[in-house]
């Protein structure tokens, strides 16, 4: 419990920095830093406990519950989610200089640790979808955080629209995951794992909302594009949490699906094809923060396909590794940006002269990104090959070690773009103040260090994986060592030659697309949708009142009407009148209301529907409702009356053809609502129930302290349907009185006066 305790401590920090941080700023940091240093506290004391399940009643009237675990996996997690949340929110104290930005981009980065820190400690299906969609939510507002830039609020859309989208497919194949195994506790479905058709269509469509989170091809489109974000949410959404989460799911499901064979080929496929398109759109990419979201696209890809393959242990060490060195560039990239105005890397040089201690940070990082010692990049990436060739895969390892030379190439150019080349006056870099530089060295220094000392990680990682892990800084003269060498000697070719390829006829003939096939069937579909809604729109929404009162009648009554015509019960008893008034008075109901559709006067057919509404007051009468009576005679008299002033200034009669399309379709559409209310009352008049609605009622009204049932009805009841009621005459009279006051206080022209 104290760790779902942890969890909302972030939702109360978003609400508290909101209401706060504005009057108080001086209570802005601990406000935004408490719930990281909380949660990492939480999970620190609970690590190596006996895992427990903490649950959660959400809406036990559906069965609906929160679980939270405490297994190795989800603390792991949770400590890469706080620890990162941890170091970047202090970074965005010193990043924003503007305090209402800076305590709105806290709020709502708190707002989105809560959804990631509940994700990574869900043991329930259906609430890890709703900490899933919040992180949904918050990441669109963090990515088009600048909303006066057109760019950021396309990319913030593009990137809700693709990822919520996924949502939906995870939903349904969570769904059918929950119908299939009759639970909806993680644990209980790894442990017992379905397999049957329904299975395979629920992994399906869970690998869809994976993918479109996680970024993989050819869902990846989405995530370059959210670098119109402010830069601390670039390093937090796309280094430990938001990216990571289609990764986690796997890594939930993986213990019982993994061995199927639809799993291995999909995921590991995907995996693949990602790893080598991201390594490829990195290498090509000349601002610092484009290169770095497709070397995230790469190296999620890497993850991915290691989950594939059930190599859960090498992939959550890559994670790891990863949310060090991918935060830390992120960072580094924002802090150049602040001193010298660019990320260009064809207009950096000589930066690192400038700044030695962010250069050094840099590329202690980018060496870890390479996969190149002592960083902790190495280590993981050596544990994974050891483990590819061990496995003998060796199809996975050639692709694998293609994607990991460009990796070292762009690393490289990532490096030295920034920071390499001689002094130039043509970049002003100004100082930076320790807040923007603390951070990334901090995550820097933990990469040496746990490349250094990887024994402090392999426990946590073995343990996760339930088998050793082998996480060692000098694996020995083995065969994984000479791909290493072999990956990196290649890589730097490959970027000293890149001038001589980008030259080269091949570049031109294949030159950098402005958008890959994903995003332009994105943009082509969001088109297609525009153009089919601006022409539903003008046809249902053409200012017409008919129009609008058919669309209303046909959209609330078709599913009802085939739901009634699917399932007619056999029999029907229908008591047709108790007299003879009442036969007089639906006669002359009727017959009013036909002679109304019929008459080619306008104030013939409004006085003919007060003839039908006195009728109705009539039929109120013979059954023993005076009180409902007279007010249907009141509101009927108030209407022909209405309709009286307003036809005097219309024309008399009508002016539509009885034989035009036009009215036929009226004259359908009104056939068929008639009948639709008159099967309805047929089959309810015909119901036969021991006990009715109206009895309850009866023997209800003394508890609730009244004797006449209508009024005890209209009190208690209905007390909110008639609160609403009040509340719109409320409303009415509050404008009368506004337009009486207004006219009143307007003044006079001259031709009034004259």
């Amino acid at each position: 419990m104290i760790l779902f305790v942890s969890i909302l401590t972030y939702f109360v920090s978003a609400i508290a920095i909101a209401l706060v941080a504005r009057r108080r700023p001086a209570s802005l940091a601990a406000l935004a830093l408490l719930p990281y240093a909380l949660q990492l506290g939480v999970a620190a004391v609970l690590w190596r406990r006996d895992a427990d399940i903490a649950t959660i009643e959400w809406i036990p009237s559906l069965g609906l519950t929160i679980r939270v675990s405490t297994s190795d996996l989800s603390l792991l997690l949770t400590m890469v989610v706080a620890g990162a949340g941890l170091v970047i929110a202090g970074y965005s104290l010193a990043y924003f200089t503007d305090g209402a930005k800076r305590a709105k981009f806290l709020a709502l980065m708190a707002l989105f640790s809560g959804g990631m820190a509940g994700i990574v400690a869900s043991d329930d299906l259906l609430g890890l979808f709703l900490f899933w969609e919040v992180t949904t939510v918050a990441s669109y507002l963090l990515i088009g955080f600048n909303d006066e830039d057109a760019i950021a609020r396309s990319s913030a859309l593009q990137a809700v629209l693709v990822t919520a989208a996924g949502g939906l497919a995870l939903l349904a194949g969570f769904v059918l995951l929950i119908l299939e195994t009759g639970t909806s506790a993680i644990s209980a479905i790894v442990a017992a794992p379905p397999s049957s058709a329904q299975t395979t269509v629920a992994l399906a469509l869970i690998f869809v909302g994976a993918f479109t989170k996680s970024a993989q091809f050819p869902f990846h489109f989405w995530l370059p594009g959210a670098m119109a974000a402010p830069t601390p949410a670039s390093a937090f959404l796309h280094s430990a949490t938001m990216v990571k989460a289609g990764i986690v799911l796997l890594l939930f499901l993986a213990p019982g699906f993994a061995a199927e064979t639809m799993w291995t080929w999909t995921v590991t496929s995907v995996g693949l094809v990602t790893m080598v398109v991201g390594a490829v759109g990195a290498l090509r990419r000349n601002d610092l923060k484009m290169l770095l979201a497709y070397g995230t696209v790469s190296q999620l890809g890497f993850m991915v396909a290691l989950v594939g393959l059930d190599l859960v242990g090498a992939a959550l060490a890559i994670l790891i590794g990863h949310s060090l060195f991918k935060a830390a560039l992120f960072l580094i990239v924002g802090a150049v940006d602040s001193a010298t105005g660019t990320r260009d890397v064809r207009s950096l040089s000589g930066v690192g002269r400038r700044l030695p201690l962010l250069a050094v940070a840099a590329g202690v990082s980018a060496l870890s990104m390479a996969g190149i010692p002592p960083a902790l990049g190495f280590v993981t990436k050596e544990a994974a090959l050891e483990t590819l060739i061990a496995s003998e895969n060796w199809m996975a390892l050639s692709v694998i070690a293609v994607a990991s030379v460009l990796t070292v190439s762009y690393s490289a150019r990532f490096w030295f773009g920034a920071f390499g080349g001689s002094a130039s006056d043509h970049v002003d870099v100004q100082p930076l103040s320790a807040g923007l530089v603390v951070g990334p060295v901090a995550l820097a220094g933990l990469s040496v260090v746990f490349g250094l000392l990887p024994s402090a990680v392999r426990p946590a990682v073995s343990a996760v994986a339930e088998s050793p892990v082998k996480l060692v800084l000098w694996p020995g003269l083995t065969t994984a060592l000479g791909v290493s060498v072999a990956i990196v000697v290649v890589g730097l070719i490959v970027y000293l030659t890149q001038p001589s390829w980008d030259r080269s006829s091949l570049a031109r003939r294949f030159p950098i697309r402005s958008r890959s096939l994903g995003e332009s069937v994105y943009s082509g579909a969001l088109r297609g949708l525009n153009r089919v809604a601006e022409g539903v729109t003008g046809v249902v929404q053409n200012g017409s009142l008919p129009t609008y009162l058919a669309v209303i009648l046909l959209a609330v009554l078709s599913v009802p009407a085939i739901a009634l015509l699917a399932d007619v019960p056999d029999r029907v008893s229908l008591q047709l009148a108790n007299g003879p008034a009442e036969f007089v008075l639906v006669a002359v109901a009727v017959g009013g209301a036909v002679a109304a559709a019929t008459a080619q006067r306008r104030m013939a057919a409004a006085l003919l529907l007060g003839v039908v509404g006195y009728a109705v007051s009539g039929i109120y009468v013979v059954f023993g409702a005076p009180d409902l009576a007279l007010t249907q005679v009141l509101i009927e008299t108030l209407t022909v009356a209405l309709f009286a002033l307003v036809l005097v200034r219309l024309p008399r009669r009508f002016g539509a053809d009885p034989l035009s399309l036009v009215r036929r379709s009226r004259l359908a559409i009104s056939v068929f609502v008639g009948l639709f209310v008159f099967g309805a009352a047929v089959l309810s008049s015909s119901v036969d129930r021991d006990r009715t609605i109206a009895d309850s009622y009866v023997a209800l009204a003394p508890e609730a302290g009244g004797r006449n049932v209508v009024n005890v009805i209209l009190t208690n009841f209905r007390a909110i349907d008639t609160l609403g009621e009040i509340t719109v005459l409320a409303s009415a009279a509050i404008g009368i009185s506004a337009l009486v006051r207004t006219s009143r206080r307007r003044p006079e022209t001259k031709e009034a006066t004259q």
